[in-house]
């Protein structure tokens, strides 16, 4: 069952979320399809009195599940859980940067710009230690032949205050072999997220691989 603790802290999250759409009780209670003496006392109880119900209370003030029993957004960026009484911060070697960013997944291109680095998510895969993204041949990812770039991706455990880094620093080439091209295309993770047509590979050849780890001792 939910504690007392437990139902005030959703209690106070509801008003707070009230507050900043300026919504009334009463308000709430009718969008949600309620008297606000049922809601009064759905607050009281907590969520596990009647599920549904906060359902459709979250839903009229935009809110998610985890939202209203944590306070915390599913979609918040990382690093907002607080730091570690005890952090330990330790240098990866380049075969356990590597390691970390496996396969494929998802990280960070920077290049170079008129008057600062301009650094965009893009989709990678990993071959024979080098780095290959997809993009648009005239799109905002695509470098120039032979452009000092850095590509970083990193991990951040919000719950256990944990996270590791990996940056790398190179030079971009653009394939244009129709062979090399077509194998990248067939590797996991070669097919990017974003929509719309990315015909040109990228690849990214380090002259330096870093990375950092924060752990807790």
């Amino acid at each position: 069952m939910t504690s007392r603790s437990d139902a005030s802290d959703v209690t106070h999250r509801v008003a707070r979320r009230r507050d900043q759409l300026g919504m009334s009780e009463g308000a709430l209670a009718h969008r949600a399809a309620m008297s606000p003496a049922y809601l009064r006392q759905l607050l009281r109880a907590g969520p596990e009195f009647d599920p549904p119900a906060f359902v459709r209370i979250t839903t009229v003030l935009g809110m998610t599940w985890p939202e209203l029993l944590s306070g915390r957004r599913p979609d918040a960026p990382p690093g907002t859980a607080g730091a570690d009484p005890r952090p330990r911060l330790s240098h990866l070697t380049e075969p356990q940067c590597w390691d970390l960013l496996g396969t494929h997944g998802i990280g960070r291109i920077g290049l170079p710009g008129s008057s600062a680095p301009l650094v965009l998510p893009v989709n990678y895969v990993v071959d024979a230690r080098t780095i290959a993204y997809r993009t648009a041949p005239r799109g905002a990812a695509a470098p120039r032949e032979g452009s000092p770039v850095s590509f970083e991706v990193d991990h951040i455990d919000d719950h256990r205050s944990r996270g590791w880094s990996v940056l790398i620093l190179g030079e971009a080439r653009r394939v244009g072999v129709p062979e090399e091209e077509e194998r990248l295309s067939a590797l996991p993770g070669a097919t990017p997220w974003a929509d719309g047509s990315r015909p040109l590979w990228v690849r990214v050849r380090p002259d330096g691989v870093s990375g950092r780890r924060i752990d807790t001792v």
